[in-house]
């Protein structure tokens, strides 16, 4: 269940040249908690690196970035890991994406650890720590059938 969750998240982040303008809210509503005060969530890959306490204020660090793609495609490289209990579990995967701007393609490879809260409509995720590292131009070439920047 979690583990598909997890692999089901990643793809939440895929975006094609002629997507309707991201939402994250739309997109992610299944996913997070977004009644929750106990959320924290945390990307390296925000320039800023803010540390979000609503997921709606974690959307709203997201959906300019992801507007302005023309693409953003994933893989998972290994994972997803997950430890479980009754109300709260922990996932861990990595993945690689193929993220295309106008001008510009940048290939980059997550280690991504989620701690989801089951609540009365499902688990939901309450923390969220990406690591993120940035790939020699082209490494990922061939990964992604039709991901050319």
């Amino acid at each position: 269940m979690i583990a598909d969750l997890h692999r089901r998240w990643v793809f939440g982040w895929d975006r094609r040249e002629g997507d309707a303008p991201f939402d994250f809210r739309r997109t992610f509503g299944e996913f997070y908690d977004f009644d929750s005060p106990d959320v924290r969530l945390y990307d390296d890959f925000d320039p800023e690196q803010r540390v979000a306490t609503t997921a709606a204020g974690y959307g709203s660090i997201w959906e300019p970035a992801f507007r302005g793609m023309l693409s953003a495609h994933h893989a998972v490289d290994d994972g997803p890991h997950v430890i479980a209990g009754d109300d709260l579990a922990a996932s861990t995967l990595r993945f690689v994406a193929r993220i295309a701007t106008p001008g510009s393609t940048t290939d980059i490879r997550t280690t991504s650890s989620l701690v989801w809260r089951r609540t009365p409509d499902g688990w939901r995720i309450v923390r969220e720590h990406n690591s993120t590292a940035v790939l020699p131009a082209g490494e990922l070439d061939g990964r992604f059938d039709g991901a050319r920047g």
